[in-house]
């Protein structure tokens, strides 16, 4: 195993640990590894809007949880500049949706991550950009 993947699954501990709200959702991150993520949720009936469909935030909140996991992939912290969303079909509201987060381009201070929310079938749900902010720390301890 590499450094950058034994990097990668201490990131994936501590991101499944940490992450209080993807937890409360129900979100697993499913892979990682440098630069890419991938996590799913299972919709549930307190998720749906007053249209009985499933709520914009949630799946917005699962394609920023991929983003948080990809960007962070590489022990160095990275926060959220910017994301845009497109929301291109509404799941069955039990639908059990899956966010893939790859890495555009990573520079020193930025990096660019596109996210792809599908369903079961592999339908596309959403398309999303993020923008990520590099800073010079990193998040994790050294490991033992």
């Amino acid at each position: 195993m590499t450094d950058a993947q034994a990097r990668a699954e201490r990131v994936a501990r501590f991101m499944s640990e940490r992450d209080q709200f993807a937890r409360h959702l129900g979100i697993e991150l499913l892979a990682l590894r440098p630069g890419y993520s991938r996590a799913q949720l299972a919709l549930r009936p307190h998720m749906l809007n007053g249209l009985g469909m499933p709520h914009g935030a949630v799946i917005f909140a699962l394609a920023d949880f991929a983003f948080a996991a990809a960007g962070n992939s590489h022990g160095q912290t990275a926060v959220a500049l910017s994301m845009d969303v497109h929301f291109l079909t509404s799941p069955a509201p039990d639908a059990c949706l899956a966010c893939e987060a790859i890495e555009v381009r990573c520079g020193r201070r930025t990096a660019l991550y596109r996210m792809t929310v599908t369903d079961a079938a592999g339908q596309p749900v959403a398309e999303l950009h993020g923008l990520a902010y590099r800073k010079d720390e990193q998040f994790l301890e050294e490991p033992e």
